[in-house]
């Protein structure tokens, strides 16, 4: 898995346990819910803007974002 498929499924993963649709995270993030559904399937390669915006919108943080075993080699 690559880091775009890691993050990807990181998103989607807190954005289902968060219970939020694609279309209400792409709402409260400010982000098109077409490029939200590409990034949870790993086919975009996402800014640090985007990715600061999706991750205050599933209430989490950088640290605890990436502090996930799945990023780890």
């Amino acid at each position: 898995m690559n880091i775009k498929e890691k993050f990807g499924f990181k998103v989607k993963e807190l954005r289902e346990k968060n219970g939020y649709s694609i279309e209400y995270l792409a709402n409260i993030s400010n982000v098109d819910r077409n490029y939200i559904s590409d990034i949870e399937k790993g086919q975009r390669n996402v800014s640090i803007e985007i990715i600061e915006k999706i991750i205050t919108a599933l209430d989490t943080d950088f640290g605890a974002f990436f502090n996930d075993k799945g990023f780890k080699k």
